[in-house]
């Protein structure tokens, strides 16, 4: 049997969206390399800058090479008759046979993956990326992160595995892309919603969202990119989904469900990134503060900062172009009157001058932007289907929860929308998506107020 050890190199992670770069086609025997083939591909489109400074290829240095087209039918040629073998099998063959289905050929090989061979046959490495496995086991790499390199790596990974199935009871065919079969894998919808990644003992290692879960689900398996992304990969046994239909709340649900469980790979998303926020109360006399302090559980932010004077400088301007007293936004710590007033750039809500409304007015207009446009209001769109109408509540500021009505009728009953909403928790991070996602998809959307 011949095998064809296969490397690309790609202009990134999704073979959907990426074009190859280099190709590398090893043809070996079981003993020895028997032809080869290897040659940079001008991808017809811009390598990313993170893709160059991995791969070392360049935008110069693909212009003058063949366009994938040019090189198909060598490509078919010397793989003919051949089992297609890749280190993470599913990332290069889902790129080459994605290549030659734009050009309109259905490219179909057999496919053995050396990760999954490894894990069977050499068992208890620390890792089984191609570098941490060629170290393991002494192989030397020449020209990592390139096609010609990790390909002949690859050639002597394979050997050693070919060696340890003489004296093993492993059948070498078994299809998998991770620790999921293929079965599995097309057994996940490409519908809009958030997932659950979890490892062979049924942990929880991720929770994300997408608007086509299958496909985000392949990117996994195929990122090979980062540290993180490929031990995820490696660790992943199963999946489970929630389908949302809405994008909103796809997100929601995820900040929520990734607060709630902790997953281990979601380390930088379960930990707030902002520690400081400017925060709004009202006094015994009915003047509303400003106030920046450390963000916590119990009080919700109307913005947020990683740094404390970062909070201060933006509250110092808020307060100079709206005219509002320092001392009562906690910039100016005199005991009376505010150092402004003094100067006649504070009509004087610190001494009692100015009544409280007037005051509370510019007050409003200043942190307007950190609020939503109404107080009360349900964000509508489409649902899980064609029938169902998706459902957000916000009410006197507050995220309140969601729902699904079906139907999507020009005229929607407001107890029917009041009465469809799951609750869930109301924080800044939830109120910060919603209001990004407004002022993103705000023509998308339906807004009912009440």
């Amino acid at each position: 049997m011949n095998y064809a050890i296969i490397d690309v190199e790609t202009t990134g992670t999704s073979p959907v969206n990426g074009k190859i770069t280099e190709i590398a086609i090893y043809i070996y025997n079981g003993s020895e390399i028997i032809d080869s083939f290897c040659t940079l591909v001008n991808p017809e489109c811009s390598i990313p800058w993170n893709i160059t400074k991995l791969t070392g290829i360049t935008n110069e240095m693909v212009e003058t090479a063949p366009r994938f087209y040019e090189i198909a039918k060598k490509i078919v040629e010397i793989t003919a008759n051949t089992t297609f073998v890749a280190h993470n099998a599913s990332f290069d063959y889902s790129f080459v046979r994605e290549e030659f289905k734009r050009l309109g050929y259905d490219y179909k090989r057999k496919t053995m993956c050396t990760v999954n061979l490894s894990r069977k046959l050499i068992p208890g490495l620390r890792s089984y990326s191609l570098g941490n496995i060629c170290h393991d086991l002494n192989i030397v790499i020449e020209d990592r992160h390139r096609a010609g390199g990790d390909a002949l790596a690859t050639v002597k990974l394979f050997d050693k595995i070919l060696r340890q199935k003489e004296t093993a009871d492993h059948d070498l065919f078994s299809t998998r892309s991770g620790n999921l079969t293929e079965e599995a894998i097309a057994s996940i919808p490409g519908c809009c919603g958030v997932y659950y990644l979890y490892n062979a003992n049924e942990e929880l290692i991720y929770i994300g969202k997408s608007k086509n879960i299958h496909q985000r689900i392949v990117s996994h398996l195929n990122n090979r990119l980062t540290k993180k992304a490929m031990e995820m990969s490696e660790k992943l046994a199963s999946v489970g989904h929630e389908e949302t239909g809405s994008e909103l709340i796809a997100l929601l649900l995820e900040s929520d469900e990734i607060k709630s469980n902790r997953p281990f790979y979601n380390r930088s998303q379960r930990r707030s990134a902002s520690s400081f926020g400017i925060f709004s109360f009202e006094d015994e006399d009915g003047y509303l503060h400003l106030q920046v302090q450390k963000t916590g559980e119990e009080t919700i932010p109307l913005i947020t900062f990683n740094f404390y004077q970062e909070g201060i400088n933006l509250l110092h301007v808020r307060a100079e172009k709206y005219t509002l007293c320092k001392k009562l936004c906690h910039l100016d710590d005199q005991l009376s009157p505010c150092f402004n007033f003094r100067l006649g750039a504070c009509l004087g809500a610190c001494e009692g001058k100015e009544d409280p409304e007037s005051y509370n007015l510019r007050v409003q207009e200043a942190i307007k932007p950190w609020q939503f446009h109404s107080l009360n209001f349900f964000v509508l769109e489409k649902g899980k289907n064609g029938k169902e109408t998706a459902v957000v509540k916000i009410s006197q500021g507050k995220y309140i929860g969601y729902g699904f009505i079906s139907g999507e009728g020009s005229v929607i009953d407001l107890e029917l929308l009041h009465d469809c909403i799951r609750k869930r928790r109301d924080n800044w991070d939830a109120r910060n998506i919603i209001r990004g996602y407004l002022k993103k998809n705000h023509r998308l959307v339906k807004i009912i107020e009440y």
